[in-house]
């Protein structure tokens, strides 16, 4: 077994799609629009969906925003340098909402940034 994808409802689709493929670096590897249930689908990632999890982007045709609740947590993704990578989404536009640094009551550096739908992102330094 493996994680195939994580989905996220999106306001805006082209608007999503330019920031995690700009900002964020990923590919768009396949989009279909489902006239009969009024959505379009959006899959994007680092690498093909057959080696490695995606993100799914669902756009409902008639929803432009969603309450994101308190059960929601973050997407987590790994880099190489959080702070080189913070700067860069920083510089492509992107929010941040907490700077790079260690995490609370450990010695990990994260960072935290904010997609357009208000969903949060974790950077992660690679692991050794």
């Amino acid at each position: 077994m493996r994680i195939l994808h994580t989905m996220l409802r999106v306001g805006d689709l082209d608007r999503s799609i330019d920031f995690y493929t700009n900002v964020l670096g990923m590919k768009l590897l396949r989009q279909q629009d489902y006239p009969e249930g009024s959505f379009t689908l959006a899959f994007l990632g680092y690498g093909p969906e057959s080696e490695e999890a995606v993100l799914e982007l669902t756009y409902n045709w008639d929803q432009h925003e969603y309450d994101l609740g308190d059960g929601y947590g973050h997407i987590a993704i790994e880099v190489d340098d959080v702070y080189q990578a913070a700067e860069r989404i920083r510089e492509r536009g992107g929010k941040i909402l907490r700077e790079p640094g260690p995490m609370n009551a450990g010695s990990t550096i994260i960072a935290f940034v904010e997609d357009p739908d208000g969903y949060a992102i974790e950077l992660l330094g690679a692991r050794d």
